[in-house]
């Protein structure tokens, strides 16, 4: 199991990077261009922010999705019993933002969703003519004017000993959207299973980015895409004490995409929210 590594400026990357893609479901871009800084000012801010009591008068809003969701009420990954040892924040470009914080990562979601539609032209155009033609639409023009594309802004907390027993930072799952993009976090731990069953540590070098394919892609394409499963394991060592932080660029199409005969894009997420356990 090889997830390639592409220079986002050779010539050759959109092919690369679609063919690790196909493979493996992720790939890694490296001198792509997403400013490292904003990133890690990112990560500065709101490490700050969910340390303190601020973040517990946005409570997540059940309808819309947004705002921000505490362990106790963190997701469950479909098939498992535990929940998630993690909190996060729902940014939408509609929804609300934290007054007690800069809005770096509201302009990082502008760069980020660009470059994302970029990286969805690149799978469109070395899609095989049969899996292209299974599209309803091409995958940039999918996300165009989406309100449902979300940035996370994850935080998986220091390890304390108390946890449940079996819980992990984020157990095996598979991502609902088309597209993940994720810059590497300020701590390793993604690892993506392969097709012998075994888990294998995803490139994660600070200063890349990796992106995997969700379920909404492998149902446009009729499986030719694999949503592959991914987890977070907890740490060992000195890492147990740290906080590992994540920024995840989820690519929803509008609701009204057709995805397959089966689904919508609407009728798609809303079956798997529901299977999440945040929506009723």
């Amino acid at each position: 199991m090889q997830v390639q590594v592409v220079d986002y400026r050779d010539p050759d990357a959109p092919a690369r990077f679609t063919e690790s893609l196909r493979q493996t479901g992720f790939g890694v871009l490296k001198n792509h261009p997403i400013p490292q800084d904003m990133v890690e000012a990112i990560y500065r801010e709101w490490l700050a922010f969910f340390d303190t009591d601020a973040k517990t008068r946005y409570a997540f809003d059940r309808d819309k999705q947004d705002g921000f969701f505490s362990t106790a009420i963190s997701e469950t990954a479909k098939g498992h019993s535990k929940k998630d040892i993690k909190e996060y924040y729902h940014l939408y470009p509609w929804g609300r933002y934290p007054a007690e914080v800069p809005d770096t990562a509201r302009r990082y979601y502008d760069v980020a969703n660009r470059l994302a539609q970029e990286l969805l032209g690149w799978v469109q155009d070395n899609s095989p003519a049969d899996v292209r033609a299974r599209f309803s639409m091409p995958l940039p023009d999918m996300i165009e004017g989406s309100a449902k594309t979300l940035l996370r802004v994850l935080r998986y907390p220091p390890l304390t000993g108390d946890e449940e027993p079996g819980a992990i930072r984020a157990a095996a799952h598979e991502d609902i959207n088309l597209l993940t993009v994720l810059p590497a976090a300020n701590e390793p731990g993604l690892q993506v299973k392969g097709m012998d069953d075994a888990w294998y540590d995803v490139p994660c070098d600070f200063g890349t980015l990796v992106i995997n394919i969700g379920d909404m892609l492998q149902e446009a394409s009729g499986g030719y895409f694999p949503s592959t499963t991914h987890r977070v394991i907890n740490p060992t060592g000195e890492g147990r004490f740290k906080s590992r932080v994540s920024l995840p660029l989820f690519l929803h199409p509008r609701d009204e995409v057709v995805l397959s005969e089966r689904y919508t894009a609407l009728s798609y997420l809303e079956e798997r929210l529901r299977e999440l356990g945040v929506k009723m």
